[in-house]
Parts: structure tokens; C-alpha cells; sequence
């Protein structure tokens, strides 16, 4: 209303300074004139101030429930019940749960979704203009898609459920291992609004138990990580790895257990022999079990004739090491690469020689990729933000060079990363340091990841798993689709079979399609269990955890206004139309014709 005020204002003062008082030698008639320039200019000056074209008349509102699984952590149903007592109070005409999808209709006697997305229900309140009131606990996965609502909607936020717990949040431990090695595994647990006692966290390798350690009591939305060692007692083959949290007064018992599938293998199918220790093997140890998921061992030199057994740090004869080392599949040499003579004759499978510069040459900078196997894993990388590398300066003689280094801009760029195919596949890198670019968070750490990720599955791409598929590996949440990794598979559609142990449970199979040049294919979600998989070429497992709608999370969203997109009955601004435009120029047109025939100026 301000805007058409201002623009009425300008359009009479307009009117009376251009004639009022009659100027000498005009006509009577300027009455039409003077009222054609009161609207033109009005008209013009509403145009210029963007004025609403009518009056407000908001759309009835439609309430969204958030139906996921967290209302019910602790056992109880209160919240949810007074949650739909909410919805159903709040003024609007229809109900739509959201979690997992959206759907419209009475909210159920309890909820099951294993997600709280908003996302599809803030679509639906954008596609139809209408405010929306939304009931949630708080822990949306994706608050930022509030903000988009239309103008008009407001969030109603229950108070956290108040009870102590503790839940096993994530379980980091290898893809593959070989029986009666050692496996680091990393637990991280997490409490909720009250905290948690302290307790403890026990590892189980199938009916084993492998590993035991207790952590201390946790604050409100406190976080803490539990280290533990285990041994890979079972017999080999596919097995589940479980952590079980156990702690005083804990609330909810359905989030206390996650476990994985790991394949224990009777015999390293990657083995790794460093005969001088430095920072950079403990990351590249780990890389090499996390990328190409096969069973690995190290073995370490820590004095002239003394070997350690990574991990256990068992002594081991030197003859075993190299006996070892000329049987693996996959063989890493980092050090002295000459310590078991020619490393072609002392390794039969594919090789990798890392030989680290004896002396300091400078600070060499890790500055492009050419053409290579590996472009494409290293095409994202950002080599200006990467720290120093030490390099030495002697040339390796290879096919392809898949990283280059160099001192400063004008200095001439060095490989420092070469390969070859035959006779075998054979990757020779001449720098250390890489350890820099691990440690730090970010763009250096994927630039480790994804150098030593690329050069670990170029050579294992020789000896494929000789199942056609298996599960990619990690936890895996009810919700979650389901990611597989392709073996030794030559077709492009591989079947596979999966059955859950529970009592009585049918198999089904499912069609993974991998097109070419890819690796990885998903599947639909799957519901809580272990599921034995059948593939052509051999078995593997599956776990489906609970999802993290039964993990205590702080909320993301609070009560109150959301959103400020337009909504069905926002007045429409003057300047969307284009008729005003052609008004306003023929009134005062008109204005100036009458007013020349009147005699004025």
C-alpha cells in the first residue's frame, strides 16, 4: 500500500505544478490534460516502485509429519503420539508423512521410515504454492531444504527424547585379511541429549570374541573413537565382524550392535616389505587394504637381519619374508629395492618399487599428470595446494609417467611416478613425503587417496577377484542403497543371489548391470539382516545395520518461521505484466496532445 500512497502523491503534485494555477493563454478545457498526467505519472512511479497488482489472499497451509524411526529411540510413544496430535492441530486441511517418501493420508500407529528427508515434501509445497507446517523431532537430514519453502511456514520442533544412551555410530576395519593376522579396527560411538555412562565395546569375529576395550562416560551429544586390536582367529572365508557397545543405564538397545563383512583369506594376496620404515608406509599400508580390498600383509626391516610382522610385530626370518614376497599376487618393495636382488626375478605377480631419495635435492611440488592409466582417477586433484615431496633425481625408465614434479614455475618438470605393462604390470616411484599430503584434512588427503588408490588398482587389475561380484564393503544402513564392486566378471550383467539367514527366508536374485568402463553398480535397499551371497565364481556376505534414525543426532532445525519463497495467493508485482507499461505511455501521450491543443507548452 506504501508504493501506490508515494505513486498517487507524485501523480497529484504532478497534475497540480504542471496546471494549477491555468497558465495565461490556455483554453478552459484542461480538466481531461491534467487528469490524464495524475494517472500517467502515478501509473509510472507505481511501475518504478514495483507495486502490488491487487490485494493478499493467502492458501490454506498443509501439515507434513516427519514418520521416521527416531521418534520411538527409548522405547516410548508418547512423542509420537503427541507429535500427530500436532499435525492434526494445526490448522491445515491434509497430512503428509515424509521420511523415506511422501504420502498423504492418517499418520500410522507408529513410525518406520528409515530416513527424515524433507526434500520431496518441500518439492510438493513448491509445486503447489502453499505454506506448509511442518512436525518433526529435529533430526532432518537435510534442514537446508527448509529454507526454500513458501513464504508463510513454520517448523514445530518436539523436545529430544530424555534418556541416557550410547550407540555404535561407525566401524572402520579392513575389507579382506589373512587368518591369524592382526587387523587394527576403530569404533566410533556417540551419546544423546543426557550422555551416556561409561562402558564397553567388544568386538566379535562370528561367534568369536577378538577384541574388548572400555571407554569413559560421555557428555550430552558427546563423541568418542575406540581403538582395538583383533586377530583373524576363524577359519578363512566370508565372515561378520560386530561391535557391541555395553554401558550403564543405556535406553536404547538397537543401536548398541554394527557389524561389517570381511573375507579372511588363508594367504596374502598383496604383501608390502618395507626395509625402512618411514611415515609414508603407515598410510600406504592402509590404502592398499582399503583400495583394492584384498587380504595384505607387511612386513618391516627394523635393523640389518631383523623382520617384524606388521601389526603383531612377530620377528620373522628373512628367508620367509622373501619367500613370501616371490608367491604374492601383488608385490610392494619400499626402500632398498635391490635387498632380494633383481625385483623382477624376486617377485612373480604385479610390483611396485618405491625408493624413497636417499638425500635431500629440495622441495619438489607435485605439478601435473600426462597421459596415463591413471588420468582419470587423477583428473580432480588440485596439485597447486598439495605440500613438498622429496624427490631423488635419478630417472625412471617406464611407458607412461603418470606424475611429474618440479622445483619452481621455470625449473623443467621431473617424473617421479612411472609405469609399464610388460612383462608385467610394474610401477616405479621415485619420492617420499607423500605421508604431508595424508595428514592434512581436505584437498591433500583425497590427492593421497586418489594417487595411491589409481596405482594400487592398476596393478591388482591383473588378478581380479574371481567372483563376478561382491558388496563394495563398509557399513551399510537400512535405507541405503546397495553398492557392489565388480570381479573377475567378463560379461556386463552379472546375477547374483542373496539370501538372508533369517528362518525361512527366500532368495532373490538380482541383475547388476556394469557398463563399460565402470566397476560399480547399485541395487535396491535391503532390510536388516545377514544375507549370504551367491555369485558365479564364489560367496560372500552381506550385513544391513539398523538405519541412523536409531543413532542419537543433535537436531538440525528448530521451532518457528521458514521459508520465504512465494506462495499460491502472494500478490503479483506491477512490473510482471506488461500492460502497465503500454498505460502509462499512452496517458501520457494523451496528456501531451490535449495539452498542445489547449495552447500549453
Amino acid at each position: 500500500m506504501i508504493a501506490w500512497m508515494l505513486s498517487l502523491t507524485a501523480g497529484g503534485l504532478a497534475a497540480v505544478a504542471g496546471y494549477l494555477p491555468r497558465p495565461e493563454g490556455s483554453s478552459r478545457d484542461t480538466a481531461v490534460p491534467m487528469a490524464l498526467r495524475f494517472a500517467g505519472v502515478a501509473l509510472a512511479v507505481a511501475l518504478a516502485l514495483d507495486a502490488p497488482a491487487g490485494l493478499a489472499r493467502r492458501a490454506a497451509p498443509f501439515a507434513a509429519l516427519d514418520a521416521s524411526a527416531s521418534w520411538l529411540r527409548g522405547g516410548e510413544t508418547a512423542r509420537w503420539n503427541a507429535a500427530r496430535d500436532s499435525a492434526r492441530s494445526a490448522g491445515a486441511d491434509s497430512i503428509a508423512m515424509f521420511g523415506d517418501s511422501v504420502r498423504v493420508g492418517e499418520p500410522p500407529a507408529q513410525p518406520l521410515d528409515a530416513g527424515s528427508r524433507a526434500q520431496p515434501v518441500v518439492e510438493r509445497a513448491l509445486a503447489s504454492g502453499r505454506p506448509l507446517i511442518v512436525v518433526t523431532d529435529g533430526e532432518l537430514s537435510d534442514p537446508e531444504a527448509l529454507r526454500a519453502l513458501p513464504a508463510g511456514s513454520r517448523v514445530i520442533v518436539a523436545p529430544p527424547a530424555q534418556v541416557r544412551d550410547a550407540a555404535v555410530v561407525q566401524l572402520e576395519a579392513p575389507h579382506a585379511v589373512v587368518q591369524g593376522d592382526t587387523m587394527d579396527v576403530r569404533v566410533d560411538i556417540a551419546a544423546g541429549v543426557r550422555g551416556a555412562a561409561a562402558g564397553r565395546v567388544t568386538l566379535l569375529l562370528g561367534d568369536a570374541t577378538v577384541g574388548d576395550a572400555p571407554f569413559d562416560s560421555l557428555p550430552s551429544w558427546g563423541e568418542r573413537s575406540v581403538s582395538l586390536r583383533a586377530r583373524a582367529t576363524v577359519a578363512a572365508g566370508p565372515a561378520v565382524l560386530r561391535a557391541v557397545l555395553r554401558s550403564a543405564q543405556d535406553g536404547e538397545g538397537r543401536n548398541d550392535t554394527l557389524a561389517v563383512a570381511i573375507d579372511v583369506a588363508a594367504q596374502a594376496s598383496a604383501v608390502f616389505v618395507s626395509t625402512s620404515p618411514d611415515a609414508d608406509v603407515r598410510w600406504l599400508v592402509a590404502t592398499l587394504r582399503g583400495a583394492v580390498s584384498l587380504p595384505t600383509r607387511a612386513y618391516y626391516r627394523v635393523a640389518p637381519g631383523q623382520w617384524r610382522v606388521e601389526g603383531s610385530l612377530a620377528p620373522i626370518a628373512e628367508g620367509e619374508v622373501q619367500k613370501v614376497l616371490r608367491e604374492a599376487p601383488l608385490a610392494v618393495i619400499h626402500g632398498d629395492t635391490a635387498m632380494f636382488g633383481a625385483p623382477l626375478a624376486a617377485t612373480r605377480g604385479a610390483l611396485a618399487l618405491l625408493a624413497p631419495p636417499r638425500e635431500r635435492t629440495g622441495e619438489w611440488y607435485a605439478s601435473g599428470t600426462p597421459p596415463s592409466p591413471m588420468v582419470a582417477a587423477l583428473a580432480g586433484a588440485r596439485w597447486d595446494s598439495l605440500p613438498p615431496l622429496d624427490v631423488a633425481l635419478a630417472n625412471a625408465k617406464g611407458d607412461w609417467v603418470a606424475l611429474e614434479a618440479q622445483r619452481s614455475a621455470s625449473d623443467a618438470k621431473h617424473p617421479v611416478v612411472v609405469g609399464r605393462s610388460e612383462p608385467r604390470r610394474t610401477v616405479v616411484v621415485t619420492a617420499s613425503g607423500f605421508a604431508r599430503w595424508r595428514v592434512r584434512a581436505g584437498a591433500p588427503a583425497d590427492a593421497f587417496g586418489a594417487l595411491w588408490g589409481a596405482i594400487f588398482d592398476w596393478l591388482a587389475a591383473e588378478r581380479p577377484d574371481v567372483r563376478a561380484a561382491l558388496p563394495a564393503g563398509g557399513v551399510l544402513r537400512e535405507g541405503d542403497a546397495v553398492a557392489w564392486r565388480r570381479g573377475g566378471a567378463r560379461d556386463s550383467v552379472v546375477r547374483v543371489v542373496v539370501q538372508a539367514r533369517a528362518a525361512k527366508a527366500k532368495s532373490d536374485t538380482i541383475v547388476l548391470r556394469f557398463p563399460r568402463g565402470t566397476t560399480e553398480a547399485q541395487s535396491p535397499a535391503l532390510a536388516v539382516g545377514v544375507y549370504d551371497v551367491r555369485a558365479p565364481g564364489g560367496a560372500s556376505l552381506l550385513v544391513v545395520n539398523r538405519g541412523l534414525e536409531w543413532v542419537p543426532r543433535r537436531p538440525t532445525v528448530q521451532s518457528g518461521a521458514v521459508g520465504g519463497g512465494a506462495a499460491l495467493g502472494d500478490v503479483p508485482a506491477l512490473r510482471q505484466y506488461a500492460w502497465p507499461f503500454v498505460v502509462a505511455v499512452v496517458l501520457l501521450c494523451a496528456e501531451w496532445f490535449l495539452r498542445r491543443r489547449a495552447g500549453l507548452r
